[in-house]
């Protein structure tokens, strides 16, 4: 990537994933990126769960209801989990360490979607905590915020349109 300005006007979130396996080089860099970024007093209190098993993949991408069911085709999930009673900022802190591995995911030339987890769940009431948390034997007290799904991208999106930017959503000084 030439810049930062040109690789976030290029990210997007893909949901067609090649099937080719990802290096553990380019996996690490991404783990990195995320055990750099920051976090409420630097606790660093997020966990990430890697999984590359491919029945464990299917039933985490079966968790809720909507918009998950594209994860059985990523070739790595990372669950992102956090413990509310650790750390009162546990979804902003995870919120960025997602973003940040986002953001190095498509530098290294790979595709990922964010998939809300939090407040979600099956129609039968079970929540998408509790089913990944099952899946992942994740302890009671970690919560699911999200799951990154990233792989190569077996389609190709454009880049974010200068021309849809909501600046009117900008406000200096006050509201």
């Amino acid at each position: 990537m030439s810049d930062f300005k040109t690789l976030v006007q290029k990210r997007r979130s893909h949901r067609k994933f090649t099937d080719k396996d990802i290096d553990g080089d380019d996996v690490q860099t991404i783990l990195r990126a995320a055990l750099m970024s920051p976090s409420s007093r630097a606790r660093r209190t997020w966990h990430f769960i890697l999984v590359e098993d491919k029945t464990d993949i299917e039933k985490i991408s079966e968790a809720k209801a909507h918009g998950a069911s594209f994860l059985k085709d990523a070739p790595l999930l990372v669950v992102i989990t956090g413990d509310a009673n650790e750390n009162d900022c546990w979804i902003e802190d995870g919120s960025i360490a997602a973003v940040s591995m986002q953001y190095q995911a498509e530098d290294l030339g790979l595709a990922s979607c964010w998939v809300q987890m939090d407040k979600r769940g099956l129609t039968d009431g079970t929540t998408a905590n509790q089913v990944v948390q099952g899946v992942l034997d994740i302890p009671e007290n970690q919560f699911v915020l999200c799951v990154l799904g990233i792989g190569y991208p077996a389609d190709e999106l454009q880049p974010q349109d200068e021309e849809m930017l909501k600046w009117e959503n900008v406000h200096i000084g006050k509201f």
